[in-house]
């Protein structure tokens, strides 16, 4: 008999984090399938199925050709794992069983807690199937597509702001609509839990919101690993330890973190960035470079003919489309942080390190707003609380580049 099969099914695949998390879980024969409806029924029907998962558009058109469902294949109605056992071609669908995942590693309680689900479509039905499982207490599904009194209007919302947990299970706010966010957390007062299953970006707008509101939150990328794990187990008829699941998360939230680097102008922001280059292979986007391109003129021409507020604008437009970019290295100006605006675009996907440098050391040449040392110490005094507030860590960079690059490694690898 051939090797048996492993991967994804569906219709235009593009990107995937699937082949990635199978082969760290030593399954390297995973891969990516994409195919017309037409070739669906041959395609499973197939004897040397070892594992497929199932995505848009084939959750629900798959499943005719099945022979065994499962009790949440059954109440949802649709299927994302397949896997061949004794002989017949079973269907589970493990979105349930990651959801439950995220929630425990979350910390966050559902058991009889009220919850706001957002969203209605396939992925809403894993999640409601799983709260059901975890003994929700109260849940109101709000849609756009509303059907009450089974899911009701956004209208609505006003009328449940005693909510504990609030779920979103819509695309708002996914990669490229980042930093958007379907509804405004601060009216619920009673919050303890945000769960949103959108992973790109790594913080949403909602989560973000979340977390300047200080509740507990959580992204969809746990349970976008577990889900594939819990395939994985399926699969092969084998049991995979939770801390698996955790490293594998780490991992990729590590690969998709940008190493955003800023400080004083002349700290060395663009020699570390191309250090950190070397050592990782990430890209190297240069904030200063990008403005150029898009004024199309040097920098301290756009001061001269437009004035200040005119580059900040400029700067905060190209801070919010390299903030969009994943697993990259950004070395910012040294006046990114006098903009407040410019922190979320930032934070979304990156970790923040500001480079501090004697002033002594910090060249001046071709700056036009650090041109001597005087100038240098009037603005640090007024930059100190801004870079304090951008910054996840404080890097002194008055040793060698060499030592300032691995002390951002060490940081950022631990």
């Amino acid at each position: 008999m051939s090797e048996k099969i492993y991967g994804l099914l569906g219709e235009h695949l593009g990107h995937s984090f699937s082949p990635v998390i199978h082969g760290k879980l030593g399954n390297d024969a995973y891969r990516l399938f994409e195919l017309s409806e037409s070739e669906l029924e041959a395609f499973v029907r197939q004897e040397n199925i070892g594992g497929l998962n199932v995505t848009i558009p084939y959750k629900q058109k798959v499943l005719p050709f099945v022979d065994e469902l499962s009790p949440a294949v059954e109440a949802i109605g649709a299927t994302n794992t397949l896997f061949l056992k004794d002989g017949k071609l079973y269907a589970e669908n493990t979105d349930v069983l990651g959801f439950i995942y995220l929630v425990r590693s979350a910390g966050i309680e559902v058991s009889g807690k009220k919850v706001v689900l957002l969203g209605n479509g396939g992925a809403a039905q894993a999640v409601k199937e799983a709260l059901r499982r975890l003994q929700v207490g109260d849940l109101r599904v709000f849609d756009l597509n509303a059907a009450p009194p089974e899911v009701l209007p956004y209208e609505e919302l006003s009328e449940h702001y005693d909510a504990d947990v609030l779920v979103n299970t819509t695309p708002v706010g996914m990669y490229p609509n980042n930093l958007k966010s379907v509804v405004e957390l601060a009216p619920f007062t009673k919050l303890s839990g945000v769960l949103d299953i959108v992973y790109n970006p790594l913080r949403t707008g909602l989560l973000l919101e979340a977390e300047s509101l200080g509740i507990p939150h959580a992204s969809g990328l746990g349970m976008l690993v577990a889900q594939a794990v819990r395939s994985h187990e399926f699969f092969f008829g084998t049991s995979v330890d939770d801390a698996v699941i955790r490293s594998i998360t780490a991992e990729l939230t590590r690969n998709a973190t940008n190493l955003v680097l800023i400080g004083m102008p002349g700290s060395g922001k663009s020699s570390v960035a191309k250090l950190l280059a070397e050592k990782t292979g990430r890209e190297v986007v240069e904030l200063d470079g990008a403005i150029e391109e898009a004024a199309g003129k040097p920098i301290p021409q756009i001061f001269a003919e437009d004035g200040e507020e005119v580059f900040r604008d400029i700067e905060t437009r190209c801070i919010t489309e390299a903030g969009a970019k994943s697993g990259v290295i950004l070395s910012l100006g040294g006046g990114a942080v006098t903009k407040e605006r410019n922190y979320l675009p930032l934070h979304q996907n990156g970790r923040i390190y500001c480079l501090k440098r004697d002033l002594s050391l910090l060249a001046t040449d071709g700056r036009p707003l650090s041109k001597d040392l005087e100038t240098l110490k009037k603005m640090e005094a007024v930059r100190a609380p801004m870079y304090a507030r951008f910054a996840d860590v404080t890097i002194e960079n008055s040793g060698t580049l060499e030592d300032a690059a691995e002390a951002i490694l060490k940081d950022f690898l631990s």
